[in-house]
């Protein structure tokens, strides 16, 4: 049974992370079942997007409009299922300064090993949505300041997202960063850069490591590890590659099964039952019930 980062490990195994894969893949899973998946498939690192907890777990579009509290419950349900450091999108931080710190003290509490604020106004839209509105750069860092002196572990990391290079420019995105990083950021998230050139004169001018964000159907190509490492990239984020493909193909096989009465055509989509029982270990925790069950019955119970 996979058991929980302690809030301090899981900082520490972010930071180890990102050191030792260069560039570091996050992969983004909205629910703790997808995170045993990804761990499977080999990734040190998880994400959990707004974007994710909004559409996933509440059907809403991805408009601020969830709250910490709906957000640590997805958290506290991944970490409990799978020991990889995970960051989560934790929009603006959900109110004044104060609030921002109550939110990275109760992310890191919950197992996270990171967080990310972004310097949009708290009426947010997706980071690849024409007409966001930011803030100034000062009340960005009181956000970042804030979030760096609330949390409940030295290790635990905020990284700050600037959403500025498609509305203000490139220029104004690094010199925001570089503002960032000095308020106490650890990790910068450069949003929606269009081209690898940008992404080099990012990296060469902000001190400490950079993401992209390689979101389906953005502003941004679908750069690959090898051309994002090449510019200095440190860390490139898939946020909901494969919540996109599930929810197609469960529209496909909804739509099937209503049309055509049978799901047989879709059968082949589907992943097995015995393959469900093997990533989830199924049957040593069915042995275990029995002898429990065994033992009951031995008790006269």
């Amino acid at each position: 049974m996979n058991e929980p980062c302690p809030s301090q490990a899981a900082g520490l195994s972010l930071g180890q992370a990102v050191e030792r894969e260069r560039p570091l893949q996050l992969v983004g899973v909205i629910n703790a079942y997808c995170a045993v998946l990804a761990q499977r498939a080999g990734f040190s690192a998880l994400y959990l997007s707004g974007a994710g907890v909004a559409n996933a777990s509440y059907g809403l579009p991805d408009l601020g409009m969830t709250q910490l509290g709906e957000v640590l419950e997805d958290v506290r349900r991944i970490t409990g299922a799978c020991p990889l450091p995970l960051l989560v999108d934790a929009d603006t931080g959900w109110g004044h300064p104060l609030a921002v710190a109550r939110t990275s003290r109760e992310l890191s509490r919950a197992g996270a090993a990171g967080m990310h604020l972004e310097d949009q106004h708290e009426a947010k839209r997706c980071g690849h949505r024409p007409d966001k509105v930011l803030v100034v750069t000062g009340q960005m860092v009181e956000r970042i300041k804030a979030a760096v002196d609330g949390r409940s572990a030295d290790r635990f990391v905020v990284m700050a997202r600037t959403d500025a290079a498609a509305g203000e420019g490139l220029e104004a995105a690094i010199d925001r960063a570089g503002q960032y990083a000095d308020a106490g950021a650890q990790m910068i998230f450069a949003e929606a850069l269009g081209d690898l050139d940008q992404f080099c004169r990012f990296t060469e001018a902000v001190g400490v490591p950079v993401l992209a964000n390689i979101t389906e159907f953005g502003s941004t190509p679908l750069y690959t590890v090898e051309e994002l490492g090449g510019v200095g990239i440190r860390l490139v984020l898939y946020p909901l590659s494969a919540f996109r493909a599930m929810s197609d193909a469960a529209q496909r096989v909804y739509e099937t099964i209503r049309r055509q009465g049978t799901q047989k055509q879709v059968v082949s989509m589907m992943q097995s039952r015995d393959e469900l029982y093997r990533v989830l270990d199924y049957r040593r925790w069915e042995q275990k019930m029995d002898q429990l069950v065994a033992k009951e019955v031995e008790n006269g119970a």
